[in-house]
């Protein structure tokens, strides 16, 4: 169990929410009595007032389970192991965890060989493969602060799903960057490619085919000291990777005359965390297995989706720490899910496991959104369960020592 934080008080600052990729720390948590939720200070983001309605203040009492019984931990970890020792092909999915969780997920995957998507690793691929095909150039939420003069979103208003975005970007100061949205016309495809070909002086700007708007949008991004093209991944549709070399195209295209940069928003729940903690482990992103013929990186057929639709895997292993969603997907196969107290309310599970939430009953590391920032998070009080580390490293363990005596 990740020891709480001696010096962090409860309910005081400072805080880093775990609940969205931003990782915001400018804003608080005040405890209350026992049993009753933590209560969000200093802002009135939703996503996380919500999140945190999931929680009781106060150490839990779930206790594990094996085939819908209660039983302790060892007798929980015995079984999971069985299970893991005897599959053929595990998938691993959710992945929703800190380093020291990935870590750990990365050693017991070598060790089984097992395919690793995380929740929605369809949207976390897009921009993935668009830099493995394309490259392209990226930027920070400081720097976008502190330089952006222009902020063009172009999937649409963030802030349902990033309340926090504009704010910690500083717009609305007097200083701060301008925001549009990208007009559509027609779909995201097309309307992403006129730009581009606008951007880049392939169409003239009074052709008749080209909109007013986003002709006096090219203008205003040639114009700009430094613009930034933001994106979210979920709401890119099938096959957004294109979309997003379109937009990379067009950054590369201002930046032979200005600056400018692009900025997705995406990897919740820890999948961007456990796709930094992979590709520096492995050299290889998630979607990916160290199997017979070594590493292997599959885009397209290590979705974990598909492979359950086809039967292509004999086991699922689900993590789920920061709360009750993304829930377990429906699978006629045998499940170990490592996850959220709560979660034994929404569907029972071959092995169920409750484990700390980093940044509430224990602490933790995650990446935030932009990829270049790590940032610690300190427990609010101590939840009394074990983090998906140690679970996991007792796991590999078992496993280990199941399959030593399957061979005698």
């Amino acid at each position: 169990m990740t020891p709480v934080d001696a010096t962090a008080q409860p309910g005081q600052a400072p805080w880093t929410c775990p609940f969205c990729p931003l990782l915001c720390d400018s804003f608080g948590v005040a405890l209350g009595p026992p049993g009753t939720p933590p209560s969000l200070t200093g802002s009135e983001c939703p996503r996380a007032r919500a999140a945190l309605a999931a929680f009781g203040g106060a150490a839990a009492t779930e206790r594990p389970r094996v085939d819908g019984r209660d039983c302790d931990l060892d007798t929980a970890l015995t079984a999971a192991a069985s299970l893991l020792a005897a599959s053929r092909q595990p998938l691993f999915g959710g992945l929703g965890t800190d380093v020291a969780g990935a870590r750990a997920l990365y050693a017991l995957a070598c060790e089984t060989g097992a395919i690793c998507d995380p929740a929605r690793g369809a949207a976390l691929m897009h921009g993935l493969r668009a830099l493995q095909d394309r490259g392209g150039f990226s930027t920070t939420l400081a720097e976008v602060r502190t330089r952006a003069d222009l902020i063009v979103c172009m999937t649409g208003e963030p802030t349902p799903r990033y309340p926090e975005f504009f704010r910690r970007c500083g717009v609305g100061e007097p200083e701060g960057a301008r925001t549009e949205i990208l007009p559509l016309h027609g779909d995201l495809f097309d309307t992403v490619a006129l730009l581009a070909a606008l951007v880049a002086g392939r169409l003239a700007a009074d052709d008749a085919r080209v909109p007013a708007d986003l002709a006096a949008l090219s203008e205003r991004l040639h114009a700009a000291r430094y613009a930034v093209l933001v994106y979210e991944t979920g709401c890119l549709p099938a096959q957004g990777a294109l979309i997003v070399e379109g937009i990379q195209r067009i950054v590369a295209t201002l930046n032979r005359s200005t600056r400018a940069a692009s900025l997705a928003l995406g990897g919740d729940d820890g999948a961007a965390t456990v796709n930094q903690v992979f590709a520096w482990l492995s050299g290889l992103p998630l979607r990916s297995r160290a199997g017979p013929a070594g590493l292997e990186h599959e885009p397209l057929c290590f979705d974990a989706d598909r492979l359950l639709a086809d039967g292509a895997v004999d086991l699922l292993l689900w993590v789920s720490s920061f709360g009750p969603q993304p829930a377990l997907p429906p699978a006629d196969l045998p499940r170990i899910v490592l996850g959220h107290p709560r979660m034994r309310l929404l569907q029972e599970s071959e092995v169920f496991i409750p484990v700390s939430t980093p940044g509430i009953g224990s602490g933790g590391h995650l990446f935030r959104s932009d990829g270049s920032v790590l940032l610690p998070l300190r427990p609010l009080y101590d939840d009394g369960l074990p983090g998906v580390g140690e679970v996991v490293n007792r796991l590999t363990q078992a496993v280990r020592a199941s399959r030593r005596g399957l061979a005698q």
